[in-house]
């Protein structure tokens, strides 16, 4: 398709976004349905100037927000989506009638790739680690859909953990526990854990080698997701599985998320296999 004056220009707005496969995926999909659409990375550091530059510059079409905005963009959009807001955070940026609304594709995304692991969630004790915006999309998504046991949250940043924790027992009757992110906590926590979900960047390219959990605290009745995806398999997924862990790569929920961006931004029927073909690509 030809870059012409009337090409609709999408991206993702973050930082870092070096490593991000998402102009990948989403112009290889805008290509195979024939839409007249471009995809960039956009890295920002301000993102009231990013909101600002977007609502100025004709034919936006829609946009990816990830780390660490995803929180800080909810301010400067004109509609929030239901879920969205009750999450707490924005990972998709939609442009009708003259309006930026909001969405979050995260829950969903991360549901539907536990479901296709065949991970069991109904009664079951889930670790989650990190508290950010991709944190809070799956904790909400787990609490009011999958019927869990129990829910711990393990983060750095107390404030934010903790409003986490709050926003959950207003919302939900999920017990609920959390506590800081260190190796003390996740000795307390893991040994009746069943399914273990790793939500902030350590692991990210290009630090490959960082993990959050130390191996020898990884047991075989675990079911291990890590939401980076690039790389495929993190220090944290070779070590999990190794221990005999189930394991469920980032990749499979980043692809499920961006396939709901995709339909939102353009109203169509997504090319899920030709997204999966080019992610899987980039990894061979």
């Amino acid at each position: 398709m030809e870059i012409n004056a009337h090409t609709k220009w999408c991206g993702v707005i973050g930082n870092p976004v070096e490593h991000s496969l998402s102009p990948s995926i989403h112009n290889a999909a805008f290509q195979a349905c024939g839409l007249n659409y471009v995809y960039l990375a956009f890295r920002v550091e301000r993102i009231d100037d990013a909101i600002r530059g977007i609502r100025s510059l004709g034919n936006a079409g829609g946009f990816s927000v990830t780390i660490p905005h995803k929180v800080s963009v909810m301010a400067h959009l004109d509609e929030i989506d239901e879920t969205a807001r009750r999450i707490g955070a924005v990972n998709t940026i939609v442009l009708r009638d003259g309006k930026l609304g909001g969405y979050n594709t995260d829950a969903g995304g991360a549901l539907r790739a536990l479901r296709e692991a065949d991970v069991a969630l109904k009664g079951r004790h889930v670790l989650l680690l990190g508290s950010g915006g991709a944190a809070r999309a799956i904790a909400f998504g787990l609490a009011a859909r999958a019927e869990l046991q129990r829910l711990t949250v393990l983060g750095i940043d107390e404030e934010e953990r903790r409003k986490l924790v709050r926003d959950l027992a207003a919302a939900t009757d999920v017990k609920l526990e959390d506590g800081y992110l260190d190796e003390r906590h996740l000795r307390g926590a893991l040994p009746d854990t069943q399914i273990l979900i790793q939500c902030t960047p350590v692991g990210m390219s290009p630090k490959v080698e960082a993990t959050c959990v130390p191996a020898a605290l990884l047991h075989p009745a675990l079911a291990v997701m890590d939401i980076v995806y690039n790389p495929r398999e993190t220090r944290l997924l070779r070590e999990a599985k190794a221990a005999g862990c189930r394991v469920i790569p980032g990749l499979e929920m980043f692809l499920n998320q961006a396939v709901e961006q995709f339909e939102l931004w353009t109203g169509q029927k997504a090319p899920a296999t030709v997204m999966r073909q080019v992610l899987e690509s980039k990894f061979a």
